[in-house]
């Protein structure tokens, strides 16, 4: 089958800016995709472009952009089978011709490769998470299909949250039930809980950009101490059914070669005995981005001292770019990756990724952006590539919910394994 019709729109994202829609048409099927777009952004990723009119938006519109590009993209897709991912995504890096798509976007092509995934899975009749596992197995990437482990955003910090919180998110893992749908339910629950406990100690309970909450809190100890006493007060049990996962975006903390938390400076072995302090206080599983992107000694250090006790996951570190994987992977750097689409722009390149990933025992974390949108695309990759969890905010905000809905629709009408405590196991 054959592309009959490619149209792009400008639309909102989740922080209100503008963010690219693409909708495809190949006979009486079409397909619409939005992509996301980050704060807190790795200097290696995938480049977004827009229009730079500053009238519009603040100059982040896209309407020339649109007007500049659609006819070459549709030009390429046109030409192309459209079951063929793998050749219509090298068409749409061919066309860009940059290292980083910064051509014709990231933004753009990925938009294009993604709304391809969804209109293909539609002409063979098959769910999305489906049309993804098949593809899959070009690269390589054999797996049963299953339910993530969500990665809840309920207290946020860094660049998600106006408070002085150095950490980005601090998040909580409901790994210790049977299924997916209990384990929703689990988080849920922790965080209407935490609502309460926040509002008793007079804490704003406003959200941030990925749905936590952002109260006025300068101490790590004390977010944590916080999220404990929610999941206490909801009936679970910390370290058997709730675990903690933290994403600290280092990159935000270094200055001037050296790290800047809660007042004192410290090197990266000096950060690194925090995290150290940290784990043995509380039951964290999972640490994000604990060091600088080009902190490679840092990050081969904390790896090997408590990679075996902890994730250790690489998200500015690898931007989701099999190249930069491969260094880590050589330089023993993370046993983790997060996964984002628009950090690499194609469903090729993202399933290359992860395939290289999986053949390093490196696990997959499938990440959303604080910029999202209603476009729930990373719910079936989650379960087509048998990923051990997800990322996906706070159950608050349509644009995170939408991917744990679709989710639970998955879970409801197939009988697929819930990866649980499989999720955080090293």
């Amino acid at each position: 089958m054959k592309i009959d019709q490619l149209k792009f729109y400008e639309v909102i994202d989740s922080r209100g800016n503008p963010t690219i829609a693409c909708k495809i048409f190949s006979g009486k099927f079409s397909s619409i995709s939005m992509v996301p777009s980050g704060a807190s952004t790795g200097s290696k990723e995938a480049q977004e472009i827009r229009d730079n009119n500053k009238k519009r938006f603040l100059g982040k519109g896209l309407k020339e952009v649109i007007k500049k590009t659609e006819h070459q993209i549709f030009d390429v897709i046109s030409q192309k089978n459209l079951s063929d991912q793998q050749e219509i995504d090298k068409g749409l890096i061919e066309l860009d011709g940059s290292k980083n798509k910064s051509n014709i976007g990231a933004n753009m092509i990925l938009a294009t490769s993604m709304a391809v995934s969804k209109l293909a899975s539609q002409s063979e009749n098959m769910e999305l998470f489906q049309y993804i596992h098949q593809i899959a197995k070009a690269y390589e990437i054999d797996c049963d299909y299953s339910l993530p482990l969500p990665m809840m955003n309920i207290l946020n910090g860094g660049a998600h949250a106006n408070n002085p919180l150095e950490f980005q998110e601090f998040m909580i893992q409901p790994a210790g039930f049977e299924n997916f749908d209990e384990s929703l339910r689990a988080g849920i629950e922790i965080f209407h809980n935490l609502k309460k406990e926040l509002q008793e100690n007079n804490f704003s309970t406003s959200v941030g950009d990925e749905g936590g909450f952002a109260p006025d809190i300068s101490d790590t100890k004390k977010a944590l101490d916080f999220i404990c006493s929610a999941v206490e007060k909801s009936g679970y049990k910390m370290g058997e059914e709730i675990f903690i996962a933290m994403d600290c975006a280092a990159s935000e903390i270094f200055i001037n070669g050296e790290y800047l938390f809660e007042g004192k400076n410290h090197d990266n072995s000096g950060l690194i005995q925090i995290y150290e302090e940290l784990i043995k206080r509380y039951p964290i599983k999972s640490i994000e981005d604990p060091l600088d992107e080009d902190d490679w000694d840092g990050w081969k250090a904390i790896t090997k001292q408590i990679g075996d006790e902890v994730s250790i996951v690489g998200d500015d570190l690898f931007v989701t770019n099999k190249k930069i994987l491969e260094k880590g992977i050589n330089n023993g750097s993370a046993n983790s990756i997060l996964i984002k689409v628009n950090q690499i722009g194609t469903v090729s390149e993202t399933l290359e990724t992860i395939s290289l990933a999986n053949q390093n025992n490196i696990n997959t974390v499938i990440s959303h952006r604080s910029g999202e949108t209603e476009d729930t695309f990373i719910s079936d990759l989650a379960v087509g590539i048998g990923a051990g969890q997800i990322k996906t905010g706070a159950p608050s905000r349509s644009d995170r919910t939408a991917k744990y809905n679709r989710l639970l629709m998955i879970s409801s009408d197939n009988n697929f394994s819930f990866e649980g405590m499989n999720g955080i196991k090293q």
